[in-house]
């Protein structure tokens, strides 16, 4: 017989009471690596233990057999469930998440695991779920392959985690493009890109950069941008509300990338005329990878668009970050697949796509 357990909040991640925490993330990086194949998205157990966000409740499930003891060893963990929702916006939503080891798989462990993060999900009143699958490749069209609904992108029929979802009530709302930028990029292209949008941009706009926190002057305007971007790109059938952002909670993800070891570039775009900021783009490296980066969000306000802000920011963002990380040796992003445009922008830098993924939605009554 299983168990489904709730991994306790510890005070560090080596005490013998977060023995679950690092069972929880062995299994997750066993799973990224066999995704991905490689170590692009692996964690430790004290960057996993300081992510919480003060904003959303987390809950970590861990599938367990009964006799386990309680502070069993990482390899007793057979599988895993995650619930993260918003307290301050989207009150009615939940992300799910459920993996499981593939040795134990067929056990009913994924079952076990999916109704325990839905209970916890409906104890907190919520009744708009969200889950996501990842695969290392887009297939080709076809019998073997499921086209999202909005018509851009396709993932495969027959991986385990589809099929979980799709026989418990989750409809695929969208797909999303994995792209990979190898580095270091050709210099001339870099360059030009950046020569040209600098030159459609005008004089009505110029870049700021930081490193790290958000400087205390542009805690306002940040707050106003990360609201936009929260509900601002293709969100499909999503349904998912503009998130509620002001200068306290800007400090708090600042402060929680602190904790988990987090650096980050940002440059932003101003509005000359109105002193305003109108876009932005983020890259990140999180631990304990040295050599992968994350393109994070990128955003230029609507009204500000058709000026190739997007590109501008993206090139002074990467000439600023490999200068700062000369031993990165690749960055990824992910993308709605209908998201022409931002696709377009990666594609012109050199980012090629390197897998895909589904995004499920499920309603309850």
């Amino acid at each position: 017989m299983v168990s489904i357990r709730k991994v306790p909040r510890t005070a560090t991640a080596t005490e013998p009471a977060a023995a679950l925490l690092r069972g929880y993330v062995d299994v997750q990086n066993e799973l990224a690596r066999l995704t991905w194949s490689g170590d692009d998205y692996v964690r430790t157990p004290e960057e996993v233990l300081a992510a919480h966000d003060d904003d959303g409740l987390v809950v970590r499930l861990v599938a367990v057999d009964d006799d386990a003891p309680d502070e069993p060893a990482p390899d007793a963990v057979l599988g895993t469930g995650l619930v993260y929702m918003p307290l301050r916006d989207n009150t009615s939503w939940a992300y799910l998440g459920v993996g499981v080891r593939p040795p134990h798989r067929g056990r009913g462990l994924g079952t076990l695991l999916h109704d325990a993060a839905t209970s916890i999900a409906r104890e907190h009143e919520r009744t708009t779920f969200m889950a996501e699958t990842d695969h290392g490749a887009e297939p080709p069209e076809g019998p073997g392959a499921i086209t999202a609904p909005t018509g851009a992108g396709r993932i495969p029929a027959d991986d385990p985690g589809v099929r979980f979802l799709g026989s418990r009530g989750w409809q695929l709302e969208q797909t999303s493009r994995r792209s990979l930028l190898r580095l270091p990029v050709d210099p001339d292209l870099l360059e030009r890109l950046h020569r040209e949008s600098l030159a459609a941009a005008g004089t009505d706009y110029r870049t700021v950069g930081w490193d790290g926190p958000v400087p205390d002057a542009w805690h306002d305007a940040m707050a106003r941008l990360f609201a936009v971007m929260s509900d601002g790109t293709p969100m499909a059938g999503i349904e998912y509300e503009q998130e509620l952002w002001d200068t306290a909670r800007v400090r708090r993800r600042d402060e929680e990338h602190e904790r988990r070891g987090i650096t980050s570039w940002t440059t932003a775009v101003q509005h000359v005329p109105t002193g305003d900021l109108v876009g932005y783009s983020v890259i990140m490296a999180i631990p304990p990878s040295t050599t992968f980066l994350h393109q994070e969000d990128t955003l230029v306000l609507p009204e500000h668009r058709g000026h190739r802000l997007g590109m501008l920011l993206k090139t002074e963002n990467l000439r600023r970050t490999v200068a700062a990380r000369p031993d990165a040796e690749r960055i990824g992003t992910w993308n709605a697949e209908e998201n022409d445009h931002m696709l377009a922008i990666n594609i012109a830098l050199g980012f090629r796509p390197s897998g895909c993924g589904g995004v499920f939605q499920r309603k309850l009554g």
